[in-house]
């Protein structure tokens, strides 16, 4: 017997509709029929008619194709590829709707999954609307059909590569350059096999580190070579894993960033930066002020990385150690602190989740303040054993509302925290990423 076909079918014809609210990724959501349908590219207040795109047994999805009756925060999107390039999804929101969607996010999820609310809300960290992005993992792919290379982003709910022009939120160095790129790879013998371009700048260089699947021959590396000669990139090559990342031009080059005026943190191109180099300027000012940074303070400084929190911190407390537990980022913070001349910034590989905070020598002295940034999964696992240290004072820098919301309500109802103040980070305009920052305080 022929196994039934459960996929539902799509209504072919626009459907008109009112949308009543926002998703936290910035999808308008409708109800039909009792129904949630998510649609791509409507705001709330809006009359759209849209067409499904997918149905699934609680809600369903969509994108818009005409918007009757516009919202007033509704603008015309800078870039000519929105709507295609699945990269952006608020561009045609006015900037100040995107901040107050992102504030939303964060209060809801603080109360969501927090059971919680600051005393406090801080005002939204703000910095440049387009060519902010400085760090970008680009796909390339040969399409025949198209009689091309493609380099960019991939489409909006595909797995395949956008043809893209341009792009508005990368640094215009390579932003403006994509077509370019594509022409060049198309012109190697080996167009077909370069994966990917892992895209690092700082403010007077561009890297380039292309994903090689094959060795390259020496007359693709010479055309790589003159490619970045002509355009003032740096070329790089990754054969494999990021212990293949090589330099080809120039022979020794060095990327580098002030984390603010007196520092300077070296870096390789697939080390982990923050994408915006002004909100990162003004995020490491706002923690240091949050933290209310002395003298006489030892500070743990935790997911560290390069040290971009540890060393401007180091320049005012008594000490800090950094633990990060990558130890490659381990090994550069400690260049770093040599670098910026900071003998009492300590820098030590560890995985709380493995070793407790307690067995480590550089622990048994203790510390009053702490300063975490986790990836999006959180520091949940880890939080018990930062609570025993009676830190008064905890900063919390968070990549996910979510899970920092989960792991407020721990600090303060398990943990005897108070959550004095929040606020989100623009780090990433006309996307729906929220980046944002807490206090805690021991009571």
């Amino acid at each position: 017997m022929a196994r039934r076909n459960r996929r539902q079918k799509l209504p072919l014809d626009p459907v008109e509709t009112t949308i009543e609210s926002l998703s936290h990724d910035g999808r308008g959501v409708a109800r039909i029929d009792g129904k949630a349908v998510f649609i791509d590219g409507a705001l709330a207040g809006e009359t759209v008619k849209f067409l499904y795109r997918k149905k699934h047994s609680k809600y369903d999805e969509g994108r818009t194709v005409d918007v009757i009756h516009a919202a007033v925060d509704r603008v015309t999107a800078k870039c000519q590829h929105f709507g295609v390039c699945g990269g952006c999804s608020l561009m045609h929101m006015a900037p100040a709707a995107q901040l107050s969607l992102k504030q939303n996010t964060l209060m809801e999820q603080m109360t969501h999954f927090g059971h919680l609310a600051p005393q406090q809300w801080l005002d939204p960290l703000i910095g440049p609307l387009w060519g902010y992005r400085r760090k970008a993992r680009l796909g390339v792919k040969h399409v025949p059909k198209k009689e091309r290379v493609l380099v960019g982003f991939r489409e909006k709910g595909t797995p395949y590569l956008a043809l893209l022009e341009q792009c508005e939120v990368l640094d215009p160095r390579v932003g403006m350059r994509l077509a370019d790129l594509g022409e060049m790879i198309a012109g190697l013998a080996a167009y077909n096999r370069i994966a990917q371009i892992e895209v690092a700048m700082d403010d007077e260089h561009v890297a380039l580190v292309f994903r090689n699947l094959d060795a390259l021959s020496e007359s693709d590396q010479q055309t790589l070579i003159q490619f970045g000669q002509d355009n003032d990139f740096w070329i790089y090559l990754q054969s494999g894993g990021p212990e293949t990342v090589t330099a080809i031009w120039p022979a020794a080059p060095q990327l580098h960033y002030a984390p603010e005026v007196g520092l300077t943190l070296n870096f390789e191109p697939d080390d982990f930066t923050q994408v915006n180099a002004d909100i990162n300027q003004s995020m490491i000012q706002r923690a240091i002020a949050l933290l209310e940074v002395s003298a006489e303070d030892r500070i743990l400084d935790l997911f560290c990385g390069l040290g971009n929190f540890s060393l401007p911190l180091a320049k005012r407390a008594n000490e800090v150690v950094g633990v990060e537990g990558d130890a490659a980022l381990v090994k550069h913070a400690q260049h770093n602190a040599k670098l910026n001349q900071l003998e009492n910034a300590i820098f030590e590989q560890a995985d709380l989740t493995q070793t407790a905070l307690k067995d480590y020598s550089w622990a048994k002295a203790g510390f009053n303040k702490i300063l975490l940034d986790p990836p999006r999964s959180g520091a949940f696992e880890v939080l018990p054993q930062l609570a025993e240290l009676g830190a008064q004072r905890i900063v919390y820098v968070s990549c996910n509302p979510a899970t920092l919301a989960r792991d407020a309500g721990e600090l303060v109802h398990v943990h005897g925290y108070t959550l004095v103040s929040a606020g989100i980070m623009d780090m990433f305009p006309h996307t729906s990423h929220v980046e944002s920052i807490a206090v805690f305080v021991k009571n």
